[in-house]
C-alpha cells in the first residue's frame, strides 16, 4: 500500500495565482516560454524556465540557467509573491477543460515507494533530462515540477474529496488563457487529513506515474546525492493523485522526416501489405483502436491493421504504438529506436491534427501519423507487468499548471 503525506506548500497569493501559474516546464522551449512570460514579471516560468531572463546564447543546462532559477525562487518569495504554508496540508486541484473535470489530491509521495515499486512506471527516461531536473531541484531546494498519478479509484476517498469539494469554497478559481479552469481547495482539518493518509496507506496498493517520469526519477537521484545531510522532505516529491475513472487520454502522433528514400507511392505500396488502406478527403482521426491516420503529399490516408499483426494477449504488442513501430518505423523507415532517431518527433494530440499538415506542408517533415489514444487500462496492464511502453505513448490533458504548489526539501 502506498504511503502519501500533507506538506507545507510554498504558494501565491490568492489574487496572483493566475499571474504566478505557468505550463509545465517540459511543454515549452525556451523562446514559447520568453513570448508567454513577457510583460509578466510574477509568471512562474521566471523560476521553471529561467533561461529567458539570460542572453539567448546561453545553454540552457548551465549552471548560471539553475543559479537564476534559485535567484528568481528567493526574490519571489521576499517580494510576497510566493510563501509558505504554516501547517501541513493536502490540496484538492480540480481541471476542468470543455466542460469536464478532474479532481485529484495534491500530496508529497514516497521516493521509497518509488524506489520499491509501488509507484509503477511505463517509460524509460533520458539520463540528460533526468539530470537537468536534478540540478534545478539541489540548485533552488525546490520541487517545482508536479507528478502526475493514477490511481484505482476508491469509493472513500472518492467521497471525502468530492464532500470537501461541495462544501469549501476554493483557494484557488481562475480559468487560464487556454480556457483551462484550475481550482484548488486546501484540505487543513487534522481529522481529515488523517483519514485521506489512513485510506492511501489501506485501500490503494499502488500508484502509476500518468505524466512526469523524469521528475520521480530526478526526485529519487536527488535523495540519493545527499546522503546522510537529506532532509525529511527530501524523503517525498511533489505529487497529484486521480482517480483511474476521471481521467482523459489524448492522442500522441508522430511526424517523420523522410521516407527513407522511398517515393510516397512505393511507401503506399509497402504499408499495405499489414494494413488496408483507404484515401480519405480529409484529416483522419482514428475512430478505434489498430486504425492510424496517414498524411504525406498533401493526401491523407485511413490505415487499418490487418489480423495476424500483433498478439492481442500481449499488453505491449498489442498497443497501436507497437503496431506502427513492428509494422512500419522500424521494417519500412529503419526508425530502430523512437527515443534516440532524430528523425522522428512527437506531437501531442491538444496541438490538433492541424499541426501534423503543418508540419508536413512546410517541408519540414514528410510524412505523419495520427494514433488513437491509450487507454488508462492499457496503461496500468502495462506497468503491472512490470514493462514499458514505447516513448511518447501517453499525452495527457489538461495539464496541471506549475507555481501554484511548490514542495521545498529543505
Amino acid at each position: 500500500m502506498v504511503t502519501i503525506t500533507p506538506f507545507k506548500a510554498l504558494r501565491p497569493e490568492a489574487q496572483l495565482a493566475k499571474l504566478v501559474a505557468s505550463r509545465p516546464y517540459d511543454v515549452l522551449n525556451s523562446k514559447e516560454a520568453k513570448i508567454e512570460a513577457q510583460g509578466n514579471s510574477q509568471s512562474f516560468l521566471h523560476i521553471t524556465k529561467s533561461e529567458i531572463g539570460l542572453p539567448e546564447s546561453t545553454d540552457i543546462h548551465a549552471a548560471e540557467v539553475y543559479e537564476k532559477a534559485k535567484e528568481n525562487l528567493t526574490a519571489f518569495i521576499s517580494r510576497n509573491i510566493l510563501f509558505r504554508e504554516n501547517k501541513p496540508c493536502y490540496y484538492i486541484y480540480r481541471l476542468t477543460m470543455n466542460g469536464r473535470s478532474q479532481a485529484g489530491l495534491v500530496c508529497s509521495s514516497s521516493v521509497d515507494d518509488y524506489e520499491n515499486g509501488l509507484i509503477k512506471k511505463h517509460e524509460f527516461t533520458r539520463p540528460d533530462k533526468e539530470l537537468d531536473r536534478i540540478n534545478h531541484i539541489r540548485t533552488t531546494g525546490a520541487q517545482t515540477g508536479n507528478v502526475f498519478l493514477a490511481y484505482r479509484n476508491v469509493a472513500a476517498i472518492d467521497a471525502i474529496l468530492n464532500g470537501w469539494i461541495n462544501e469549501k469554497n476554493p483557494q484557488y478559481d481562475f480559468i487560464a488563457d487556454d480556457e483551462i479552469q484550475h481550482s484548488i481547495w486546501i484540505v487543513s482539518d487534522d481529522d481529515t487529513i488523517a483519514s485521506i493518509t489512513h485510506l492511501f496507506k489501506t485501500s490503494v496498493p499502488a500508484t502509476y506515474i500518468a505524466d512526469g517520469h523524469h521528475r520521480a526519477a530526478s526526485a529519487a537521484k536527488v535523495r540519493a546525492t545527499l546522503g546522510s545531510v537529506a532532509t525529511e522532505n527530501a524523503n517525498y516529491f511533489l505529487t497529484t493523485l486521480f482517480p483511474s475513472n476521471q481521467l482523459f487520454i489524448m492522442d500522441y502522433n508522430r511526424v517523420i522526416k523522410d521516407l527513407n528514400g522511398l517515393s510516397a507511392e512505393k511507401f503506399i505500396e509497402k504499408i499495405s501489405d499489414n494494413f488496408l488502406v483507404e484515401r480519405v478527403s480529409e484529416a483522419y482521426r482514428p475512430e478505434a483502436p489498430h486504425q492510424f491516420g496517414i498524411y504525406l503529399s498533401n493526401q491523407w490516408y485511413k490505415i487499418t491493421a490487418k489480423a495476424g499483426t500483433f498478439n492481442e494477449a500481449d499488453p505491449i504488442a498489442v498497443l497501436d504504438i507497437s503496431i506502427l513501430q513492428e509494422n512500419i518505423l522500424e521494417p519500412i523507415l529503419d526508425i530502430k529506436d523512437q527515443r534516440t532517431d532524430e528523425r522522428i518527433d512527437f506531437v501531442g494530440g491538444i496541438r490538433g491534427l492541424a499541426e501534423l499538415e503543418k508540419r508536413v506542408n512546410s517541408g519540414d517533415m514528410a510524412l505523419a501519423i495520427s494514433i488513437y489514444p491509450v487507454s488508462i487500462d492499457q496503461l496500468f496492464a502495462v506497468a503491472d507487468s512490470g514493462e514499458v511502453m514505447p516513448p511518447k505513448s501517453t499525452w495527457f490533458e489538461p495539464k496541471l499548471r506549475d507555481g501554484l504548489l511548490t514542495h521545498l526539501i529543505d
